[in-house]
């Protein structure tokens, strides 16, 4: 498999098994669950040297190289840890480089299908990092581009620089920041979309009743939208959605899986998921066809004005560089 648009529009996100939310499968367990997912078809699986700091890409590496020709591997570069062992977004060309082979090495694989910069380093111009990158298309070992939180701006100074295949942004019925501009700039370079936390986080789905239940080190705990002040009025906002679903036959995160592949015919949508059940399910949604009426009061019952909380705090949105509502804006 060598292309993005040769896939199905539902890929499997890797980082929940290995980052980030919790709890985290064991590793058996997790090894075991890869596997039943490519039984079930999944054909495109994503990770990135951030998730558990290399784990992630360890994971696989163990997990499903004996099944490469399987599924289309995507990772990440750009953000991974500093020498004091924290978070770091770093896009010079050497860390992108020196990246891309601890990767290789760690997925037990000598190319990676498509290779994201995780997020744009504002101190390098992105025609320097994307052409760090542009440099392992070159030597083999990555075949193509893509980028991941950034502006539609960015977006094309990146693509003049190089080709760039995939946009990865968050994008569901909560997170509607692509709608600004990046979508549209999508579809006019040809670029797919790659919408990652499509289910908004497990909001979504419907069970998630209470984010104080989740593990302490569960990044929800510290995103605005999942406080006490504003998870209990997002929370109302799901009646809808659940009577739809109800009507339809389907389940709520299969029915806004299916909302966010109306939405544009170049979009792919990567949930993550540790149980097989579910990760049945979200494969499904691909097959789901909504009417313009249920699409409709999909859109009225969550979206921009209705949805209570900032998508990040202002340390993270400052990091980021996609286009923000006026209500995100200081």
């Amino acid at each position: 498999m060598k292309n993005l648009k040769d896939t199905r529009r539902i890929g499997l996100g890797c980082m929940n098994l290995s980052h980030a939310y919790g709890p985290r499968p064991a590793e058996a367990d997790a090894i075991t669950f890869l596997n039943e997912a490519l039984d079930l078809g999944y054909d495109h699986l994503d990770s990135a040297a951030l998730y558990g700091f290399g784990n992630n890409e360890s994971l696989l590496g163990k997990a499903v190289m004996h099944r490469r020709d399987e599924f289309y591997l995507a990772s990440k570069c750009g953000m991974f840890k500093d020498e004091t062992g924290q978070r770091s977004i770093d896009g010079h060309p050497d860390v992108i480089r020196q990246t891309c082979e601890d990767a290789l090495r760690r997925l037990n694989t000598e190319v990676i299908d498509l290779y994201y910069l995780h997020r744009w380093d504002k101190r390098i111009p992105i025609e320097e990092s994307v052409g760090a990158m542009a440099d392992l298309v070159q030597q083999g070992k990555v075949r193509h581009l893509g980028l991941s939180e950034v502006s539609a701006e960015t977006l094309g100074k990146a693509h003049r620089e190089h080709r760039i295949t995939a946009l990865q942004t968050e994008y569901s019925l909560w997170s509607r920041n692509p709608e600004i501009a990046v979508l549209r700039a999508c579809e006019e370079l040809d670029i797919t979309f790659v919408a990652f936390s499509p289910l908004a986080r497990g909001y979504l789905s419907g069970e998630l009743t209470d984010p104080n239940q989740l593990p302490e080190n569960d990044i929800r705990r510290k995103m605005p939208r999942f406080s006490e002040e504003h998870y209990p009025k997002n929370l109302a906002l799901l009646d809808p959605v659940k009577s739809i679903a109800a009507d339809l036959g389907i389940t709520p995160a299969q029915l806004t899986l299916a909302w966010v592949l109306n939405q544009t015919p170049t979009m792919v949508a990567i949930p993550g998921t540790t149980q097989l059940d579910h990760a049945r399910d979200n494969l499904a949604a691909a097959d789901i066809k909504l009417s313009d009426d249920v699409l409709d009061e999909l859109d009225r019952a969550i979206n921009l004005d209705t949805v209570s909380g900032p998508r990040y705090g202002k340390a993270t949105l400052a990091e980021i560089d996609t286009e923000l509502f006026d209500s995100e804006k200081d």
